[in-house]
Order: structure tokens, then sequence, then C-alpha cells
């Protein structure tokens, strides 16, 4: 004979302990389910664009920064090495014409602005003669760069264009070369 269940008391609530035992809401349909597991794979959001955009920023200018400080992590190949940071250096230590070939165009420029045919020639002849005497100091410089090296590197081991890098180099303006200086002039390197 099957056993009957044994008489519930009524002061217990039935329904609040199978509400406790549940899990209290209905279970979502598949439909439900599928839409809430969606999202974009790309995130196309603004908030997304602007975040990248922002680190990019942040990663290009300390790019910038390290190669306005020299750090060989940074700097593009042809100014990679040890013989490239000497050529700088030997550069940067010493004054050069070339540094003054910019404003010296500007004054040519203005000079020929004034309605005297007298100025205007013979600030084209002067500036074509200091012209000249950028080459020359390219040259030079170029040359005692090139015997520097081989005298601190090695007479087979100097890098091919050395010279012509440094010679690059005393054309542009101090202030606007990149690498920055890491000397002061007159600080010769050893």
């Amino acid at each position: 004979m099957a056993k009957s269940p044994a008489p519930v008391p009524n002061d217990t609530p039935v329904e609040s302990d199978l509400a406790a035992a549940g899990k209290g809401r209905a279970t979502p349909s598949r439909a439900e389910q599928e839409a809430a597991r969606k999202r974009p794979l790309v995130p196309d959001t603004k908030e997304a664009k602007a975040r990248a955009r922002s680190e990019l920023a942040a990663q290009r200018e300390k790019a910038r920064a390290g190669m306005a400080a020299g750090d060989e992590r940074y700097l593009p190949v042809r100014d990679k090495g040890p013989q490239r940071r000497f050529a700088r250096d030997f550069v940067d230590a010493g004054w050069h014409l070339g540094e003054g070939v910019m404003p010296f165009m500007i004054l040519v420029i203005v000079l020929t602005l004034v309605p005297n045919g007298f100025f205007q020639y013979w600030s084209f002849v002067a500036l074509w003669i200091f012209i000249l005497f950028v080459i020359g100091d390219m040259i030079i410089t170029s040359i005692r760069v090139k015997r520097a090296a081989k005298a601190k590197f090695g007479d087979g081991k100097v890098e091919k264009g050395l010279g012509w890098y440094a010679a690059m180099r005393t054309v542009q303006m101090r202030f606007m070369r990149l690498p920055k200086a890491q000397v002061k002039r007159g600080q010769h390197p050893a």
C-alpha cells in the first residue's frame, strides 16, 4: 500500500517556498538569447574611434619625442648607428655656412623688391658666391668627418655615405635638425 504524504501544517506558506527555490523569472526565448549575444565584431562607436585616435596620437608624440632626443628605437634607418651619431655630433659641434643659406635667401628676396637694378643684380651675385662658399664648407666638412670616423672606428669600418650625411646636416639650420643636436657648439665628439 502506498503511503500518503504527511499533512502540511497550515502556518507555513507553500507559495513562498516554491518562489524561493526557482529562478524567479521566466526562461528567455531563443530569439531573446541570440539578440543578447549579438555584438559587432569591430566596435564602431564614436568612443572607440576617439580612443583609438588618442592612443595613436600618444604613440606618435612618443615617437617624435624619441626621435628628437636621438633615441635609436625611434630613428629612421638613415640615422641609426654609432657612426651616424658621431657624424651628427661632429657637425653639431661646429659653425657652418650652410646654416645661413635660408636667412641669406630671405635677405636677397627683400633686396629684389627694391626698385634699383644695382641692388637686385648684386644681391643675386652675392647669393651665388655665398652658395659656392657653402658648397666648399660642405666638402671640407665631409672630408673631416670621414677622416675622424676612420681614426675612431677603423680604416675599413667607415659606413658608405657618412660624409654626404654630415654635409647635408650642415645645410640645415641647427634648430630645425632632426634628431636634435645632442652636443653644444665647441663640444667636439671624442
